[in-house]
């Protein structure tokens, strides 16, 4: 079988969760386990064979006792080190910038330890077992490099929108504009969505409400690629750090946008596999109780044992 290996991002400060802790560390399952548990177990079920942990260095001893050691015994385990000082040979750290430069970054922290087509995921989200199985099918049936077809040809899992909503605030989503044949046109990242008490999905722009429609698909971060990415990561980080135009302490190095601007350039093909799964995931602290009801209801449910791991 083919090499597949599951990238989880988990660098994050989990600033908007608020208070003390690593959220991606919080325990949510009936026997301890935390979100990420499940991903994997997921990931495992679908034929994944490798794990890499984008984590600080600072967070390892945490990762290694809570589940690193774990996991090894089921699955090959990395680790990869996002750092705001891993920067091409030339740039330095601006003054005042605290915090790492986003998921391409995270990404491009792997490139030792990755060397088969992998897929990328939040430590914090709950995706659901249908994308894993989708998406791995694609990574084990695609053929990297440019020089074989001309173009990259990628793949992202897209989630429903109405069914990735927050019940305690607005969150941010890349609403997908696919072509006939389910290819991505482009992704338009928009922020601060609330679901309404009718169940409706809206935003503001210009003082005023505008709904969205709740049947459309959003990017989740759950992205499938082959390894020639990281050329295009290391390429593309060098450019954006020339281009930080006077945003040295906030500017990101996103996913999204690097995606999106292959897209533009025809360089790539995204093929998006539709998941009807709820995801769910940490936002806000307020939704720690949901996630856990909503693991528990699975559990009952079947989808997964007592004790995963």
């Amino acid at each position: 079988m083919k090499d597949t290996t599951l990238v989880i991002m988990a660098a994050g400060i989990g600033s908007r969760f608020g208070g003390g802790g690593v959220k991606q560390l919080t325990s949510f399952g009936p026997s301890g386990e935390i979100i990420m548990d499940y991903s994997i177990y997921d990931a495992i079920e679908a034929g994944f064979n490798k794990v890499v942990f984008v984590i600080r260095h600072s967070m390892e001893k945490d990762f290694r006792e809570i589940i690193g050691d774990r996991i090894s015994k089921k699955i090959q385990v990395e680790y990869a080190f996002q750092e705001l000082e891993d920067l091409p040979e030339g740039f330095s750290v601006p003054e005042g910038r605290e915090k790492p430069w986003g998921t391409g970054q995270a990404i491009l922290a792997c490139r030792e330890v990755v060397h088969e087509p992998f897929a990328v995921i939040n430590a914090d989200d709950y995706y659901g077992k249908d994308a894993f199985y989708k998406v791995h099918d694609f990574l084990t049936g695609v053929t990297a490099g440019q020089a074989v077809t001309g173009k990259f040809h990628f793949c992202m899992a897209g989630f429903v929108l109405k069914n990735t909503l927050s019940e305690h605030g607005g969150v941010t989503r890349g609403i997908c504009r696919l072509n006939e044949d389910g290819e991505l046109i482009e992704v338009l990242e928009t922020k601060d969505i609330i679901k309404t008490p009718d169940g409706a999905a809206v935003y503001a722009e210009n003082a005023s409400l505008i709904r969205l429609d709740p049947d459309s698909l959003v990017s989740m971060n759950f992205w499938g690629f082959t390894p020639d990415f990281f050329d295009e990561l290391e390429c593309g980080f060098g450019g954006f750090l020339e281009n930080l135009d006077g945003n040295e302490k906030k500017a990101e190095f996103l996913l999204p946008t690097i995606a999106d601007r292959m897209l533009k350039e025809k360089r790539v093909d995204i093929t998006v596999l539709p998941s009807n799964d709820k995801w769910f995931g940490v936002t806000f602290r307020e939704d720690v109780p949901v996630v856990k009801k909503s693991i528990r209801e699975l559990v009952a449910a079947g989808a997964y044992p007592q004790r995963l791991f």
